[in-house]
């Protein structure tokens, strides 16, 4: 009889297939050359005239809360879909920059308590010159904000 085989350590044991390892993967062909699509510019069609409202309403109304950021936006974005919203886009802008340094002289004269009176009154007509501009604005008209510096035309 013989008797059963001891492992010998010099031999390794053969082993099974394991059935968890990913079965190996054939080797990477070369890269695809990706070729960018070529896109024309089209150019924007204008707002209709209702729309050009809205939004100029939206810009002045948006000024209130969020500085000169909503007419920065609109005067950049919307500035050639037409005449009305590109005008009051430029008006809202230079009033909000001219609010905005109101803001700033008027925190930096906090100091000797004269900038509470600036912050109080730049804030004040930002609000009612805001609400003005965008009834104006939703009505079709024209607006000119007063005391506003005209930095972008």
């Amino acid at each position: 009889m013989s008797s059963p085989q001891q492992p010998n350590p010099e031999q390794p044991e053969p082993q099974e297939p394991n059935q968890h390892q990913a079965p190996q993967q054939p080797a990477p062909q070369q890269p695809h050359q990706y070729q960018t699509p070529q896109y024309q510019a089209q150019p924007q069609q204008p707002l209709n005239p209702s729309d050009e409202r809205l939004y100029s309403t939206l810009v002045h109304i948006g000024g209130i809360f969020f500085s000169f950021v909503p007419a920065l936006i609109a005067y950049l974005v919307l500035k050639d879909r037409g005449p009305f919203i590109r005008e009051h886009s430029v008006t809202a802008l230079n009033f909000q920059l001219t609010v905005a340094i109101a803001y700033i002289v008027g925190s930096v004269l906090l100091v000797i308590l004269v900038g509470a009176f600036i912050l109080l009154a730049a804030g004040i007509a930002s609000i009612v010159f805001g609400i003005l501009a965008a009834i104006a604005a939703n009505k079709g008209e024209r607006y000119t904000y007063p005391m506003a510096i005209k930095f972008v035309s």
